[in-house]
C-alpha cells in the first residue's frame, strides 16, 4: 500500500523546515532542499567541514556528517539527517543554537 507515503512526506518536511530554521537562526546559510532525507548546509564561515563537525560533537555534543566524506565537492558543507526522532532532532538543535557562528 501507498497511503503513507504523503504523511510521511509531510513529516520529513516539517522535519526539514525545523532544521532549516533553527540552523539560519544560529546563522548558518542552508539552501531549501526540494526532497532529501538529508540537509546539506554550509559550515561556518572560515572552517573546513571536519573542524565544523568536530566542534558540533566537542561543545554541543552533536554529531553531523562532514561534507568532505563525501568527496572533494562537499568539503564547506555538513549533513544533517531528518530521520532523526523529533525529540532528539529538537534536542541536537537546541545544542546548536548555544553556538555561536
Amino acid at each position: 500500500p501507498q497511503c503513507w507515503i504523503d504523511h510521511r512526506n509531510m513529516h520529513l518536511q516539517t522535519r526539514r523546515d525545523l532544521v532549516l530554521d533553527a540552523l539560519r537562526a544560529s546563522g548558518l546559510t542552508p539552501e531549501t532542499p526540494k526532497a532529501s532525507l538529508y540537509l546539506w548546509s554550509p559550515v561556518a564561515e572560515g572552517m573546513t567541514s571536519v573542524e565544523f563537525a568536530r566542534r558540533l560533537v566537542d561543545e554541543a555534543g552533536v554529531i553531523v556528517t562532514p561534507g568532505v566524506g563525501f568527496g572533494a565537492g562537499g568539503e564547506g558543507y555538513f549533513r544533517v539527517s531528518l530521520t532523526t526522532p523529533d525529540d532528539r532532532l529538537q534536542e541536537a538543535l537546541d545544542r546548536i543554537a548555544a553556538l555561536s557562528f
